[in-house]
């Protein structure tokens, strides 16, 4: 990174000494001599500044060389952005990987958080510039007025075995009808997965309440199939493949008919940042852009990023089940997500997502 470099330069006085050479000790030089001397003074000293401006200009400060260099003018160089070790993150890995936050002027610094709530607290603190967010978690933050929150990128969204309701190997549990009064393990509790968990079983029939949602972590999710401290658990990958290779069984795609193709994540900050640093979003949202395009048609990439930056060894990453990476943001599709949330409670207004979305500029 260019360093400040200041000059500085001792201030020029006028001493007749110094200034006239061919002044004598009984006086001064004749007028006409003494008014060629200061003409070549004032050249001398033009010629002196002018350097000094142009060395300034060259070196600069680090902001200001990064942001000319990528022709942006960017607020800010440096970026601090919440991830998750799951899947749903590739693209950002990716967009770090190729360079293409570098290419846009941009340092991004990736810190792992423990989950939404964290990430956006993060958020309103400062601490945090952008981060990986669930959309159900942080529309719930919107509509109980904890800020004000901006999606710029839109991450991932479901896809066919990527989310799934399971049970162990000799579970009675057939169908999902049969969850009636069971206990169901859920990441998060008021998440996309205990959301979609009752949609599904509303469509087989069979009311949810409350009380019958645990909150498990992914991990530890076959363990407490095993032992019996939950009788299902909503799981994602890689845990859905380390439990079918136990023996367990999913009894329902969590997105299938009106959960079907369910936005679940994106990119998200304040509307404060993102009204403070609208050039360094933009060129973010460029950044991120190109490895979604990327991720998006070429699953490939993907399996080579994850054992990068999540325990998914090589392996597994070849075989598990993946979420789509949409490659916009879309009004439509993430108000679904809003409204299956007023329809079973979970919001207690109605939400216009519009407002929530910062679409990347035109280019």
């Amino acid at each position: 990174m260019t360093q400040t470099h200041r000059i500085r330069t001792a201030p020029v006085r006028f001493s007749p000494v110094a200034v006239y050479a061919g002044q004598t000790r009984r006086g001064r030089p004749p007028q006409h001599s003494r008014q060629g001397d200061f003409m070549r003074l004032i050249r001398r000293t033009l010629a002196v500044g002018v350097a000094a401006v142009l060395t300034l200009t060259a070196c600069g400060n680090s902001d200001t060389t990064s942001s000319s260099s990528s022709g942006n003018g960017l607020e800010k160089t440096t970026l601090k952005v919440g991830t998750i070790p799951v899947p749903d993150s590739a693209p950002l890995q990716v967009a770090i990987d190729r360079g293409f936050f570098k290419a846009e002027g941009l340092e991004v610094q990736p810190e792992v958080v423990a989950g939404g709530a964290v990430a956006t607290q993060k958020l309103l603190g400062g601490s945090l510039d952008l981060s990986l967010g669930a959309y159900v978690g942080t529309f719930l933050a919107q509509d109980k007025g904890a800020g004000k929150f901006k999606y710029v990128a839109d991450s991932y969204g479901a896809a066919p075995g990527a989310f799934v309701i399971m049970v162990k190997k000799d579970s009675p549990i057939k169908t999902v009808a049969d969850l009636k009064g069971k206990t169901i393990a859920v990441n998060v509790l008021n998440s996309v997965s205990q959301l979609t968990a009752e949609v599904q079983m509303k469509v087989a029939g069979v009311t949810a309440t409350p009380n019958q949602f645990v909150e498990k972590k992914f991990p530890d999710m076959p363990a407490a199939l095993e032992n019996g401290q939950v009788d299902a658990a909503a799981m994602t990958e890689p845990v859905i493949t380390v439990e079918s290779k136990a023996g367990g069984r999913i009894i329902v795609d969590e997105m299938t008919g009106p959960t079907e193709s369910l936005p679940i994540a994106g990119w998200f900050t304040t509307d404060a940042i993102a009204s403070k640093y609208p050039k360094a979003i933009a060129a973010f949202q460029r950044a991120l852009g190109k490895a979604q395009a990327l991720v998006a048609k070429d699953r490939k990439i993907v399996e080579e990023t994850l054992p990068k930056y999540t325990k998914i060894d090589a392996a597994t990453a070849a075989v598990i089940s993946l979420g789509s990476y949409p490659t916009s943001l879309s009004e439509t599709r993430l108000q679904r997500v809003a409204d299956l949330m007023k329809e079973y409670g979970y919001l207690k207004n109605d939400l216009d997502v519009k407002s929530m979305i910062l679409l990347p500029p035109a280019s």
